[in-house]
């Protein structure tokens, strides 16, 4: 995240209690050869279950948790990320960081800061050169109304965090996060929707639209 805190703002500077990647599954054997050796030591009992699409590591001297991903982000929801993981040169892309954070159905004050930080140090557009990329989320979200669905949500919840009197922003930064998260907005009001989205939106939220995340812990 700090990676495209362009402005440095000290709002948004935070330290790290774990730190998340994601692999190619072609790589997920490779990966777990190198990991030890390298000073992590696996969660077993959490790898043996769910190593096929994450694993759990832990630094051996300060004990971090390191989470690993394979091939696809999934949490509360599932972001595919095995055909996008070489677009952006240091994280995953924009559009899919803003989405692993936006994906949270229960977002505290640091995954609200991270979604901020994101909307303010990075414009929005239809490539991947240092933008959050609109036809990626279109994508995504048009596909899945459940991620569509937390994502809104949470838009909403980060423009209400933003406008309180009390945060650290400048009034140009506070109206810079709020049209980039109504640009995000119009984009999945006019993004192509699918027959079997429409009737899950008909649904709407009487039927879990989530999946329960396991809480892990060393």
């Amino acid at each position: 995240m700090q990676a495209h805190n362009k402005r440095n703002h000290p709002l948004f500077v935070r330290e790290f209690a774990d730190l998340d990647f994601v692999v190619a599954k072609k790589q997920r054997r490779e990966f777990e050869a190198f990991m030890p050796g390298a000073g992590y030591s696996p969660n077993r009992q959490f790898n043996i279950l769910n190593g096929a699409h994450r694993q759990i590591y832990f630094d051996d001297n300060i004990g971090m948790k390191i989470d690993i991903f394979v091939g696809d982000f999934e949490m509360c929801h599932k972001i595919p990320l095995e055909d996008r993981l070489t677009a952006d040169p240091v994280t995953i892309p924009l559009a899919e960081l803003l989405l692993s954070k936006a994906q949270i159905l229960e977002l505290n004050r640091k995954d609200l800061l991270d979604i901020a930080s994101i909307l303010l140090n990075n414009e929005t557009g239809d490539d991947d050169n240092e933008k959050i990329n609109l036809s990626i989320l279109a994508r995504l979200c048009g596909r899945d109304w459940g991620l569509y669905k937390t994502t809104s949500i949470n838009l909403g919840r980060v423009e209400e965090f933003v406008r309180a009197p009390d945060l650290p922003l400048t009034q140009e930064e506070r109206e810079t996060i709020v049209s980039r998260v109504h640009t995000i907005l119009h984009t999945f009001e006019t993004m192509p929707k699918p027959l079997a989205w429409q009737l899950r939106d008909r649904v709407g939220t009487r039927v879990k639209w989530y999946i329960e995340v396991e809480e892990v812990e060393r």
